[in-house]
């Protein structure tokens, strides 16, 4: 996968601690460093490179809201007007009309199918709402369906099996006419979305099922893993734990197995396994405490763990980063709002959800093309959890 060497320029910057963003790719033997004395707020970041999906391309494609910006009319307005509704005057339709014309502006075929279907409704289930990864995922997910004029319906499974087949069932009554799933468990999700795939189109969004044969989008969690890794060793770090979930989730799985395989060399501790949440994170991280010393530097499964592990650190008398290093996963707000603040691997969400409603709009154009299975690549921030300089330095 090569970088497109592209960077993102955001719409306002705040004032905020130094970062460096790391990019590894596959032909750059080493990460390659950019830093900035700012980072961009959560509408952007400030140089942070672009990636696209594998065997997915990322046009720069002229989009609904800007030709609803540029006629000056709501996302809403500007779908009816181009597909003939009779609530919008012909005036504003003419306008919409020459305005898309002029861009360049061509109709989603599969999304004005769907629009004028039963509802013009997507279901998605997630596993925790009040999880800070899932509610930015919800609303770029919102946001790209809100481009197709289509609406969205969240249901909470709890990250249970039972409850996440009756959301499913739920949904599938009120007639969505397709379904993104986050699956709660990596076998015991099988029989539900099995079922609901051969109704309606379904794309599994972040974890996966295996041997499921549906759409999937997720992040490339072993290149985030290296990532990590590759930066902890430049650190100086040779004695590592990774703090994680366990195997009942794709997510958990594979990030346990890319740590054992790229912290290979180093002096690897035991690990902890529990689940996505603060919560699990104090309990770990008071177990690490109470084995003795600590080892360079802690791996973190999300920012949820990192943050709870890093209470137990602070209520232990330890300091990050000078008793030990810390990382995240998600680079969700949390990880910028912790003192220190987390270095983290950044899940690429706006093109995730992209990816996720364009697999599913091919799904319901045709049910017979070919299973979509990309991973998209992610970035590191690096931030004060990392970074220890000896006094006097």
């Amino acid at each position: 996968m090569r970088a497109t060497d592209r960077e993102i320029t955001a719409s306002s910057i705040g004032a905020m601690s130094h970062v460096c963003v790391i990019v590894y790719t596959e032909n750059t033997p080493q990460p390659r460093v950019r830093q900035r004395g700012q980072r961009a707020g959560r509408a952007g970041r400030v140089g942070i490179l672009l990636f696209p999906a594998e065997g997915v391309g990322m046009s720069a494609e002229i989009r609904l809201q800007d030709v609803a910006d540029a006629a000056g009319v709501s996302i809403a307005t500007a779908s009816r007007a181009l597909a003939g509704k009779d609530r919008v005057s012909r005036k504003t339709q003419a306008l919409v009309k020459r305005t898309a014309e002029r861009l360049g502006y061509q109709v989603n075929a599969a999304a004005r199918a769907l629009r004028e279907g039963s509802n013009r409704t997507i279901g998605m289930i997630i596993p925790v709402v009040g999880n800070p990864y899932y509610a930015q995922v919800v609303h770029a997910v919102e946001a790209e369906l809100q481009e197709q004029d289509l609406e969205l319906i969240i249901a909470d499974s709890h990250g249970e099996i039972e409850r996440e087949a009756r959301r499913i069932d739920l949904l599938l009554g009120g007639r969505v006419e397709g379904l993104i799933v986050v699956p709660s468990d990596a076998q015991g999700s099988s029989e539900a979305l099995a079922k609901a795939a051969a109704r309606i189109p379904l794309v599994q969004l972040d974890r996966r099922v295996e041997g499921l044969a549906t759409d999937f989008i997720g992040v490339d969690n072993d290149r985030g893993i290296d990532l990590v890794i590759a930066h902890l060793r430049e650190q100086g770090a040779r004695s590592i734990v990774y703090i994680g979930a366990n195997d009942n989730t794709s997510v958990g799985r594979e990030r346990r197995l890319a740590f054992a395989r790229s912290a290979e060399g180093l002096e690897i501790h035991e690990p902890i396994f529990g689940n996505f949440s603060r919560e699990y994170g104090l309990e770990a991280g008071a177990a690490l405490v109470a084995r003795g010393a600590l080892p360079d530097a802690i791996v973190c499964g999300d920012d949820l763990i990192a943050v709870g592990v890093l209470g137990a650190l602070r209520a232990a008398g330890k300091r990050v980063p000078r008793d030990t290093l810390l990382t995240g996963f998600d680079d969700t707000l949390l990880a910028e709002i912790t003192d220190p603040p987390l270095t983290s691997v950044v899940q690429p969400i706006a093109a995730l959800a992209r990816e996720a409603i364009r697999a599913l709009l091919m799904r319901t154009e045709d049910r017979h093309s070919p299973t979509v299975y990309s991973r998209i690549a992610p970035q590191l921030v690096v931030r004060e959890s990392t970074q220890y300089t000896e006094p006097g330095l």
